[in-house]
């Protein structure tokens, strides 16, 4: 019997690694039914452990407009000397609830602007590349990441499957085991936006731009030793403040024990 990717009513589907697009290098259909069945059905997984960007931290802080690129944009938010409130968010992709932050591991963001003409948000990571080049396979490769259902456990052997049966993920592969794989914290990565946007400016004309955001303190990385190291100690913490206490419950006279 042949095995093959089947959509929800269970008719087969011709690729589950290839979206349907206008032509080799074209954009993306919208009307590829499968792979919007298969990436709502993605966004809506509650599996805690299965989250991606679910550990990180963030802070508010002000944008402000110090150079002129209103010829190629009419956006309130990004007129000469305009100011907006901004919100930030550093994140490891792979990380879990109680992970450390010194995993080996790639550092998303999200940024969102509050303008005078509504929400502005960009997300993106610290790296200018990424692991696949068609959406499709997002969550297969955020799956081969994360802990099997039935065990419980991270898998080397799926992770590495993904990565060597998906040739477009080799760049990012390097990126992520060289020095470049351990940010020594958030206020030294740099941030590249995920997304192609469109500007258009008062004549209508119309641009496309990515943003890249480059951190002022420069990228420091942490060495593997003193990452271990403080992802020891934070441990040991852990178990120092975990204390046993007991008490008599009144009710059933057993002594139960509470950590």
């Amino acid at each position: 019997m042949t095995n093959y990717t089947t959509t929800q009513s269970g008719a087969p589907v011709a690729s589950d690694a290839h979206s349907l697009t206008t032509g080799r290098d074209g954009v993306t259909a919208l009307h590829d039914r499968y792979l919007v069945e298969k990436l709502a059905s993605f966004n809506r997984e509650r599996v805690p452990e299965r989250n991606p960007h679910a550990k990180g931290g963030g802070a508010f802080g002000e944008f402000e407009v110090t150079e002129d690129v209103s010829k190629y944009t009419r956006a309130a938010v990004f007129q000469p000397g305009a100011k907006s409130e901004t919100l930030l968010r550093f994140s490891s992709v792979a990380g879990e609830q109680g992970s450390p932050d010194t995993w080996r591991d790639v550092r998303g963001f999200s940024l969102r602007f509050y303008t005078t003409e509504g929400n502005y948000d960009i997300v993106g990571n610290n790296t200018p590349v990424f692991f696949v080049r068609d959406g499709i396979k997002f969550p297969d490769f955020i799956h081969s990441q994360k802990r099997l259902n039935g065990s419980g456990l991270r898998d080397a052997d799926m992770q590495w499957d993904f990565w060597t049966l998906s040739p477009e993920s080799a760049h990012q592969v390097t990126y992520l085991m060289g020095d470049r794989g351990l940010s020594r914290s958030w206020r030294h990565v740099n941030g590249y936006g995920s997304h192609t946007y469109q500007w258009i400016n008062a004549e209508g004309e119309r641009f496309w731009v990515q943003y890249h955001f480059k951190s002022r303190q420069g990228v420091e990385l942490m060495e593997a030793a003193p990452g271990t190291s403080t992802c020891r100690s934070c441990r040991t913490k852990m178990r120092r403040r975990t204390v046993s206490t007991r008490s008599t419950s009144p009710r059933s006279g057993r002594t139960p024990t509470t950590r």
